[in-house]
């Protein structure tokens, strides 16, 4: 995104800022001038979003369905659940997790737990379903991977490759909704 320094602008979730001068708004992120902020035009629908921005989001998705979706298995198999309770425990996880570290950068940045709850719904919901979907489809089509146990190398390899490909047919959902201000580009003005 372009600045002029001769006319006042509004810079989403930023107030507006006469000549770009300070940034009061921005509260104690420290930032000099605009620094700090790649892609902001970006993900306010303004311009171009890289694929390394989208694939930084999937992957920050991608870590938190990943904690959840295994600690749910390890959980589920440690009970002797069967395989449908156990994948929804894993989900239920995967959600809990991708929202937890999106709120828990969030909170950081001051906002209140209402606030942090509505920003990571908006940040993550469509990414961790499209994830969800696809690698637990691709657990699902794997010949043996449900029934594998947490000791059985077609577990971990078939979960692996599931995140794989779910890494890969998310990242562009996600550069599709940065790209227009929404998925994780609500995230973005509080880093």
């Amino acid at each position: 995104m372009q600045h002029h320094t001769d006319s006042a602008h509004t810079h989403e979730g930023h107030g507006t800022h006469e000549g770009h001068g300070t940034h009061e708004a921005h509260g104690s992120h420290g930032h000099e001038g605009h620094g700090g902020h790649e892609g902001h035009g970006a993900h306010a629908g303004h311009g171009k979003v890289s694929w390394s921005m989208a694939a930084k989001a999937t992957l920050h998705c991608l870590t938190g369905c990943a904690v959840g979706e295994i600690l749910g298995m390890v959980i589920g198999t440690a009970l002797g659940w069967g395989n449908a309770p156990t994948m929804v425990l894993a989900i239920a996880l995967a959600f809990f997790f991708g929202y937890s570290f999106t709120m828990y950068a969030i909170l950081r940045a001051g906002l209140t737990l209402k606030a942090a709850i509505g920003v990571a719904l908006a940040a993550d919901t469509v990414s961790i379903t499209v994830m969800e979907i696809v690698d637990n489809g691709v657990l699902l089509a794997v010949p043996g991977a449900m029934d594998a146990h947490l000791s059985d190398a077609l577990f971990w390899g078939a979960l692996a490759f599931a995140f794989a490909v779910a890494f890969a047919i998310t990242t562009p959902v996600n550069k599709w909704l940065i790209g227009r201000g929404k998925g994780h580009a609500v995230v973005h003005q509080y880093h």
